[in-house]
C-alpha cells in the first residue's frame, strides 16, 4: 500500500506541474480518435476499436486504462461521427472520460482528404477514499466531504490523407483550462487541466508487392512539460501481418521506453494488436514494463473511394 500511496504522490504533483495528463497508449495510430475529432469517418467505415493497457506491471497502484470508441461516416462520407469512453485508474484514483466527435471533409476528392472535426468532452475525476484517508496536514487540495468532480471541455482537430499513402493530423483534445482539486475553498490552488497538443504524421511506403514500410511520429506538447514523442516503425507484410519498434521520448535521458508492437488482420474486417514497452527510464528497476492489448472491426468491409473492396490493412493504418 506505501508503493500505492507513493506513486500517487508522485503523479499528483506532476499534475501541478502541468506535466502529461492525457491517457496514453503505444499503438496511437490505431487510436487516432481519442485525441483528434477530425479522424471520426476517415475511414470511410463504421470502425470499433478497444484498448487496454496495463502500465508499470509491478507497481501496486500503478496506471490502468480501458478505452472504447466507434467511428463512422454520417448520410455522406464527407461527414464524420465518433464517441470515446475511457477509464484510467491510478493508485486509489478514477479518471472516466467520454467525447463526441463531428468531422467534415473539406476537400473530399479521390486523392486528398482535408477533416476539421469538433468534439465536446465530459471528465469525471474520483477517489475511492474506503481504501486510505488523506491527511489533514497533507494535500490541501483534498477536502474529505468531496470525493468526485465532473469537468466538461471543447477539442478541436485537422487530419489529412493523400493518396491513401500518407496522412497528417494537429489536434488539442482539450481548449479550455479546468482546474482540478477536491477542495472548495477558493483559496486552495488547484492542479490545471492543461492544453495538450499534438501533431501525427505517418505513410505507406510499398517495397514490394507484399510489403509496406509504415513509419509513424506522434508528438506532444504541453506547457511547462518536456516535450515528447512516440516514434515509430512498422513493417507490414501482405495486408495480414504488422510488426514493429516505437521509441518514446522522455525519462531521464536515454529516453522513456523502447516498444514492441505486433498487428494481425485477422479477417477482413477484425484486426488483433498488442505491444510490449520495456521502460528505459530509472523506474526500469522496478516494474516489468508495461503492455497493451487492442481489438479493432469494421462493420462493413472497407471500400475505397474507386469502390474496390477487401482493402484491410494497411489501409487500416490511415
Amino acid at each position: 500500500m506505501k508503493k500505492g500511496i507513493l506513486l500517487i504522490a508522485v503523479l499528483c504533483s506532476v499534475l501541478q506541474l502541468q506535466a502529461q495528463q492525457e491517457h496514453q497508449f503505444t499503438q496511437f495510430m490505431y487510436n487516432k480518435l481519442l485525441i483528434n475529432p477530425a479522424y471520426a469517418g476517415a475511414r470511410g467505415v463504421p470502425s470499433i476499436t478497444g484498448l487496454y493497457r496495463s502500465q508499470w506491471v509491478g507497481f501496486e497502484g500503478a496506471p490502468t486504462s480501458a478505452l472504447l470508441s466507434f467511428n463512422s461516416p454520417f448520410l455522406t462520407p464527407r461527414v464524420g461521427v465518433g464517441a470515446t469512453v475511457s477509464l484510467q485508474e491510478i493508485g486509489l484514483n478514477r479518471d472516466f472520460y467520454g467525447n463526441l466527435s463531428y468531422s467534415y471533409d473539406l476537400v473530399g476528392t479521390d486523392m486528398v482528404s482535408l477533416r476539421m472535426g469538433i468534439m465536446a468532452s465530459v471528465r469525471s475525476f474520483s477517489i475511492d477514499f474506503a481504501n486510505a484517508q488523506p491527511s489533514q496536514s497533507g494535500d490541501q487540495s483534498f477536502d474529505v466531504q468531496r470525493t468526485s468532480e465532473i469537468l466538461g471541455n471543447v477539442g478541436a482537430g485537422l487530419y489529412t490523407t493523400i493518396a491513401d499513402r500518407f496522412y497528417a493530423g494537429f489536434s488539442v483534445p482539450r481548449i479550455y483550462t479546468n482546474k482540478i482539486g477536491f477542495n472548495t475553498t477558493a483559496n486552495i490552488q488547484s492542479a490545471i487541466e492543461s492544453r495538450h497538443f499534438y501533431g501525427m504524421a505517418g505513410a505507406i511506403l510499398p517495397i514490394s508487392d507484399d510489403i509496406n514500410l509504415m513509419p509513424a511520429v506522434l508528438v506532444k506538447y504541453v506547457k511547462n512539460a518536456p516535450f515528447d514523442a512516440d516514434i515509430n516503425l512498422n513493417i507490414d507484410i501482405k495486408q495480414k501481418v504488422t510488426a514493429g519498434l516505437s521509441y518514446r521520448l522522455g525519462g531521464d535521458g536515454a529516453g522513456d521506453s523502447v516498444d514492441l508492437l505486433a498487428f494481425w488482420q485477422a479477417t477482413p474486417q477484425i484486426g488483433v494488436g498488442a505491444a510490449y514497452d520495456f521502460s528505459l527510464s530509472k523506474i526500469r528497476d522496478y516494474t516489468a514494463g508495461s503492455f497493451e492489448i487492442l481489438l479493432q472491426a469494421d462493420l462493413k468491409k472497407v471500400v475505397d473511394t474507386k469502390g474496390r473492396k477487401n482493402l484491410s490493412n494497411p489501409r487500416f493504418f490511415m
